[in-house]
C-alpha cells in the first residue's frame, strides 16, 4: 500500500511538474521582476536602479492618479451593475428554457468568446460612429416620420443630427458591458440552474406572486452566483485597456491606459510598475472581501 502511494506521488509530480514550471518561469518570475521595478528609479534612458524607494507609490497616490483610480472603479462598478441588471433575466430565461434550447442559448452567450476582442471592438465602432448603423437607422426613422407628418398636414421635423455615441464615457461603458456580459451570465446561470424548483412552486402556492417569489426566494438562493459574477466581471472591467483606448475620448481613459503610457510613451517603468501593483492590490482586496463574505455566510448557514 505504501509502495503504491509513493508511486502515485511520483505520477502526480510528473503530471504537475511541467505546468508548475511554466507558471513559475512565465508568470511568477516576470511578475516578481515587475514588482522589483516598482521600487526602482530611472537613471538613464534604458537603465533602472533598484534603490528600494517608495517614491513611485507615493507619486501613485497623488490626487491626479487617485482620481483616475476612483473613476476606473466607478466605471467598472457601473459596468458590473448593468451586466447584473441585463444578465440576470438572461440567465433566468436560459434556466427555465426547454432542455432542447438550453444548449443553443448557452452557445449564443459564449459565441463572443470565439471572436477576437479587437475585432469585436472595431465592430462596435462601426455601430456607434457618426455614420454608423445606429445613426443611419435613427436618420431613416426621422426622415420617414417627417414624411408622414407632412402627409397629414403637420409641420415636419427638423433635420436629424447624428448622435455623438463614440469617444465618450457612454461608449466606454457600453463597450465594457458588451464585452463582459458573458462573464456575468454564466455564473448566474450556473447558480440558478441548481435551484430547487419545488421551492418556487411552494412560494407560489402559498400566495406569493411572481415578483415576491423572485425577490424572496430566487435572489437569495442565487447569491453565490451573483457574488461570483460580480467579482468575475468587476476585476477585468477595472483593468480594461483596449475598450477605453478605442472607444473612449481624452476624458474616458482608465487606469490601465495610464499604465500603458508609462511603459511605452513616458518610458517610466518604475512608476508604471507601481501603478500596476496598486491595481493588483485592489484586485486582491476585492477577492479577499468576497471570500470573507462567502465564509461568513457559510458560518451563518451552519
Amino acid at each position: 500500500m505504501e509502495q503504491s502511494w509513493k508511486r502515485a506521488k511520483a505520477i502526480f509530480a510528473t503530471v504537475l511538474g511541467p505546468p508548475l514550471a511554466w507558471l513559475l518561469l512565465f508568470f511568477l518570475i516576470p511578475l516578481a521582476i515587475v514588482w522589483v521595478y516598482s521600487f526602482g528609479t530611472n537613471v538613464g534612458l534604458t537603465e533602472i536602479a533598484f534603490t528600494g524607494t517608495f517614491s513611485n507609490y507615493a507619486r501613485a497616490i497623488e490626487p491626479l492618479y487617485v482620481g483616475i483610480f476612483l473613476k476606473s472603479v466607478g466605471v467598472a462598478g457601473l459596468t458590473t451593475l448593468l451586466c447584473l441588471i441585463v444578465g440576470f433575466p438572461v440567465a433566468l430565461a436560459i434556466t427555465f428554457a426547454p432542455d432542447r434550447l438550453k444548449a443553443w442559448l448557452i452557445l449564443l452567450v459564449m459565441l463572443p468568446f470565439w471572436t477576437n476582442l479587437l475585432i469585436r471592438t472595431y465592430a462596435l465602432i462601426a455601430v456607434l460612429r457618426t455614420e454608423g448603423y445606429v445613426n443611419l437607422s435613427l436618420g431613416w426613422l426621422w426622415t420617414h416620420a417627417s414624411g408622414l407628418m407632412t402627409m397629414v398636414g403637420l409641420s415636419p421635423l427638423t433635420r436629424f443630427e447624428p448622435l455623438e455615441l463614440l469617444h465618450n464615457n457612454f461608449a466606454v461603458v457600453f463597450g465594457l458591458v458588451y464585452v463582459h456580459l458573458p462573464f456575468m451570465v454564466l455564473p448566474l446561470y450556473s447558480a440558478l440552474d441548481r435551484l430547487d424548483r419545488s421551492l418556487l412552486e411552494a412560494s407560489l402556492d402559498l400566495g406569493a406572486g411572481h415578483v415576491r417569489t423572485m425577490l424572496m426566494v430566487v435572489v437569495p438562493l442565487a447569491l453565490p452566483g451573483i457574488a461570483s459574477g460580480i467579482l468575475i466581471t468587476f476585476i477585468p472591467a477595472l483593468g480594461a485597456y483596449l475598450t477605453p483606448d478605442l472607444l473612449g475620448g481624452p476624458d474616458s481613459q482608465m487606469i490601465a491606459n495610464i499604465i500603458e503610457r508609462q511603459f511605452k510613451r513616458a518610458n517610466d517603468w518604475p512608476f508604471g510598475a507601481a501603478l500596476s501593483f496598486l491595481l493588483m492590490y485592489m484586485t486582491f482586496i476585492a477577492i479577499a472581501l468576497q471570500a470573507m463574505l462567502a465564509k461568513r455566510k457559510t458560518e451563518a448557514g451552519s
